[in-house]
């Protein structure tokens, strides 16, 4: 019968789909503990404000000294995104979120990285303080006109755009940006509870002041900011993620019952197949879940259940599944820098794994049993197909591995050096010669994620190929917690 004959076809490609998986993660094997050194590096090149001494990204040099100016406030510091000149606050602050959570969760494996990696979560905190504190009743969101910068290719030393300043406040909300916000300085605190306490309560009364504010005002700063922030980084979930993911962060950090109030009052139910700067509930029912596997909370068997969905959508061999795998075995969400998707989802596969070890835990996609050892091991198949375990035998990080991508899509990385060009290259001085240039980037961008293969597991290593070429910080940051879990196994 036909019917039998598509079930037993099913079954069988599942069966190839699964035998294909495990070849992959038996073969690969890279230095996990080069890897996570390397993806920290990276963020000293997204560095924004006065380069401190013993920066290893020698080639960067002090950028965005006045920004902030135009508001007559200091917002100097913080990261630049991506391979651009400006500062976005909702990606800088998941990425930030993204940085502490490894951090948490992963600190014991991190070794003599653990101080890197307090380092690059200060970095971004110590800006997102000043955007939080600087002018009472307003949050401050971003600096640098994304219309205009976008236009140039010049080195950030020698930025001559407008550094114009953007902000929220009761009259023109942002939830989604000060819920995020909240919970970077939320999370960072308690990275920093044992080793600078004054620190750590300074970011965690701010966190609070800011949660406030997006709860008390509602609206997407997306219809504040308009094209300020879209395309680039508009919110297109919308602003209850944010506020689950910042109520979820400051229960964490506080344990306060407010917390608990507030994420019945707002719901969450949805389950998506993503995880992402803009889409955080599957990150929230995740940390969600470890209250019910690990302190064996009914209360929260909710939220157990909704991540248990997520990782039904997400295994490929799960009869739920609602995600695309390449023939090489990477996950693929969507063209444009799928690996920000892949590190993403790759953090909470190994963190649930690693909550379901802990609980001794299992449970099921239909008819599949799921094993802490069944999110690992597909975890790990994506870390390692990133690191050069795929058919092009490419990592995906710049300056890991033998081959790796020699354009990217970074004014920094592919225009010469202040010391080597002490001339000052202007808005339009970059693209003539160097990015229409084929040549190799003459600045190694050492652990920068790029934004990875296509569907066909193809990579041209074109610099104006900016959806497959680009490095960004929340690519990097999720992949930190990963990179620490599987480095602290091969020691």
């Amino acid at each position: 019968m036909a019917t039998t004959t598509n079930v037993s076809t099913f079954f069988f490609f599942l069966f190839l789909l699964s035998s294909s998986f495990s070849f992959n993660i038996t073969r690969g094997n890279p230095n996990y503990r080069d890897a996570l050194a390397k993806s920290l590096l990276f963020f000293q090149g997204q560095r924004s404000g006065r380069i401190p001494n013993g920066q290893q990204i020698a080639w960067r040099s002090n950028s965005g000294l006045y920004d902030g100016e135009l508001a007559h406030v200091d917002l100097t510091g913080g990261y630049y995104d991506a391979g651009d000149n400006v500062k976005f606050n909702l990606p800088m602050a998941f990425t930030t979120t993204m940085l502490s959570w490894g951090a948490l969760e992963y600190g014991a494996r991190m070794g003599s990285e653990l101080p890197n990696t307090r380092a690059a979560i200060r970095w971004a905190t110590d800006y997102l303080l000043k955007c939080a504190t600087a002018t009472p009743g307003k949050l401050y969101v971003g600096v640098g006109d994304p219309n205009v910068d976008h236009k140039c290719w010049e080195r950030p030393e020698d930025m001559d755009t407008v550094r114009t300043v953007y902000s929220v406040s009761a009259a023109n909300p942002g939830s989604d940006v000060a819920g995020e916000t909240a919970a970077a300085l939320a999370a960072a605190s308690l990275v920093f509870r044992r080793v600078d306490r004054k620190y750590s309560g300074l970011l965690l009364a701010t966190a609070k002041k800011v949660f406030q504010f997006a709860v008390e005002h509602r609206g997407s700063y997306s219809d504040s900011l308009g094209s300020a922030v879209c395309p680039f980084y508009c919110s297109y979930s919308g602003y209850k993620d944010e506020l689950v993911w910042g109520a979820t962060w400051l229960l964490r950090a506080t344990n306060d019952v407010q917390y608990i109030n507030l994420l019945k009052s707002l719901g969450g139910d949805d389950v998506p197949d993503i995880f992402s700067w803009d889409n955080k509930y599957a990150g929230a029912h995740v940390l969600l879940s470890r209250r019910a596997l690990l302190n064996n909370d009914k209360n929260f068997d909710s939220y157990k259940q909704t991540a248990e969905s997520f990782m039904c959508r997400i295994l490929p061999n799960s009869p739920y599944s609602s995600t695309q795998y390449t023939q090489g075995g990477l996950m693929f969400k969507l063209p444009q820098s799928n690996l920000q998707y892949v590190t993403s989802i790759t953090f909470l596969l190994t963190t649930y794994s690693k909550y379901m070890s802990a609980a001794k835990h299992t449970f099921n996609c239909g008819g599949l049993l799921v094993t802490p050892a069944s999110l690992k091991n597909l975890a790990k198949q994506q870390v390692d197909y990133i690191l050069g375990v795929n058919p092009l035998k490419m990592s995906y990080m710049v300056g890991f591995g033998r081959n790796f991508p020699k354009r990217i899509h970074h004014r920094g990385s592919s225009l010469p050096s202040k010391a080597s060009h002490p001339q000052a290259i202007g808005c339009d001085g970059g693209f003539q010669p160097f990015f229409y240039s084929f040549n190799p980037n003459p600045n190694i961008l050492t652990g920068a994620v790029v934004g990875g293969p296509n569907q066909n597991d193809g990579f041209p290593d074109d610099r104006s190929d900016y959806s497959h070429s680009e490095p960004a910080t929340y690519i990097n940051a999720a992949l930190v917690g990963p990179l620490a879990f599987f480095s602290g196994k091969t020691k």
